[in-house]
């Protein structure tokens, strides 16, 4: 089993578009979108859900009001100014948490001297396995203000590679997480292949470089896609030459096509269009089957845009 993770230096390069087109072109592959933060991976594969599932992490505390003595020791403990006071109807000073504020770090649970808090684990999101027109995916959803994307992408990669060998799939698409912070760290780990998408401007080239950095911190085999390189030839050429100075492969190039937009509107992979882009995609999708790291256990034939269509 090979796992490919799509990365960028940014949100909005094009990973979720490639990530679904290679769903498509692949002969049998499980999907995962490790995007927690934003994953959208669902707009364009319309999931079916199977399972559903809680994502519990670290702890919050919660003031019983029964038993809180009143005494405001848990301001004074709190460094997060997690600790609400207000004046109830009666006169009284009223003692709350607010649970975006709180770190979970417990020491107001620890100081309270009337032990009037309790410290249960945190609900931050959920996670999911459906079933899309292009295999199982596994995905999720991190609740709002919540913590621990990093734990929850790694969830979702431990459920994909279940619902893979249960498959019997060769193949784990992972639409990874924009940037090179723990999300995008607890994505790429252990994976067969990292696949760069970026794009042929100044801001580009400084995200490819960080990025390319951190894949050759982990001796991850990467290569590189420069998406809408025709805007700007030049920047494309020099971005390649420093992927290859850094020991990466570019693999292929995406032209700008107003095609790529029509197909997000319809819920459509770039590749079941019939348009300039969608070759530019098979391209890419064969050059990442040349990389001999992929080459000698991927299962997925490439095909081309018309037998796409005929699939689809």
């Amino acid at each position: 089993m090979i796992e490919i993770v799509i990365l960028s230096g940014k949100g909005g390069t094009g990973k979720t578009s490639l990530t679904a087109s290679f769903a498509v072109l692949a002969e049998h592959a499980v999907l995962a979108d490790c995007d927690v933060d934003a994953a959208d991976l669902h707009l364009v594969l319309a999931p079916r859900i199977l399972e559903r599932h809680d994502f519990l992490s670290g702890h919050e505390a919660v003031i019983r009001q029964a038993d809180c003595a009143r005494c405001g020791a848990c301001v004074a403990d709190c460094r997060y100014d997690a600790v609400v006071r207000t004046i109830d109807a009666s006169g009284s000073a009223r003692f709350t948490i607010d649970p975006a504020s709180c770190e979970g770090c417990g020491v107001c649970v620890h100081f309270c001297p009337a032990q009037a808090i309790d410290f249960p684990e945190r609900l931050c999101g959920e996670w999911m396995v459906s079933e899309t027109r292009r295999g199982r995916m596994v995905h999720a959803r991190l609740g709002i203000a919540a913590e621990n994307s990093g734990k929850l992408v790694s969830v979702v990669r431990r459920e994909a590679r279940r619902v893979a060998e249960e498959q019997g799939a060769p193949l784990i698409l992972v639409d990874g997480p924009p940037g090179i912070g723990c999300p995008v760290i607890a994505s790429v780990t252990g994976a067969s292949l990292a696949l760069i998408v970026t794009e042929p401007t100044v801001s580009g080239e400084h995200d490819l470089e960080r990025i390319l950095a951190l894949t050759r911190h982990f001796a991850i085999p990467t290569a590189v896609c420069v998406n809408k390189w025709d805007i700007n030839p030049e920047m494309t050429l020099r971005i390649e030459k420093k992927a290859a100075d850094m020991g990466a492969r570019a693999v292929g190039r995406v032209r700008y096509d107003v095609a790529v937009t029509r197909a997000q509107l319809d819920a459509r992979a770039v590749v079941e269009t019939q348009s300039e882009a969608a070759n530019d995609v098979v391209a890419v999708w064969r050059g990442v089957q040349s990389l001999q790291d992929v080459k000698r256990t991927a299962r997925a034939s490439p095909l081309t845009v018309k037998e796409v269509g005929t699939r689809a």
